[in-house]
């Protein structure tokens, strides 16, 4: 089992920047990939970004591609996403992911396998 803890999200003015961490536990051994999903109200959790979590390519949703960055830190087990130049757009509930297979800009959902509980960011115009 894995268990995933996202913090960093809040309230940032339009043009801010944020910095999301997540902090996994359990069998980490079992984590092939890790990511980002994010969910507005009434719309779907969408991908945002990806990272292989010992080696493996780095992807991006083409909404954050140049303003988001996602990172690793195999030693503390936790991934992080930095994120600048905020749009009021980018509000939504972020997900932390893990998957004992692979991540990437078609995953779904439902390919996950391991889930964060969410943390809200809301950008402000």
């Amino acid at each position: 089992q894995v268990q995933l803890v996202e913090s960093g999200g809040g309230l940032v003015q339009a043009g801010g920047s944020l910095r999301l961490s997540c902090a996994t536990s359990g069998r980490t051994s079992d984590i092939y990939a890790m990511g980002w999903f994010r969910q507005a109200p009434g719309k779907e959790r969408d991908f945002v970004a990806a990272i292989g979590w010992t080696v493996g390519p780095i992807s991006y949703a083409e909404s954050v591609k140049g303003r988001f960055t996602i990172s690793r830190d195999v030693a503390k087990n936790t991934v992080h996403l930095q994120m600048d130049s905020l749009k009021p757009e980018d509000t939504a509930v972020y997900y932390c992911a893990a998957d004992r297979s692979r991540l990437g800009p078609d995953s779904r959902d439902t390919d996950v396998d391991y889930w964060g509980q969410g943390t809200q960011v809301t950008v402000s115009s």
